[in-house]
């Protein structure tokens, strides 16, 4: 598992919760300190997602990485504590 992915992963996620009108990116962006520019820029690739802004949205979506990963990852991780 790379960090990377898990950043698409988490950018993935909450493009389907602005999607379905769970939240809004300016909401979002207010609740985190993320300039809503920024933010819909890393949500649409044109800036890089950074550890510690992914870490104001894990925090926010009351999400971790560990809600990022698949059905087999989950289970290899709870096998052997890494993920997969």
């Amino acid at each position: 598992m790379y960090f990377e992915l898990l950043q698409i992963r988490l950018i993935a996620h909450v493009q389907q919760r602005v999607q379905r009108g769970e939240l809004t990116e300016r909401g979002l962006a207010r609740h985190t300190g993320i300039s809503q520019p920024h933010l819909h820029n890393m949500l649409k690739g044109a800036r890089v997602l950074s550890p510690q802004m992914a870490d104001l949205l894990l925090h926010h979506l009351h999400i971790t990485l560990l809600d990022l990963l698949d059905a087999d990852e989950l289970a290899a991780h709870q096998r052997t504590g890494q993920p997969g």
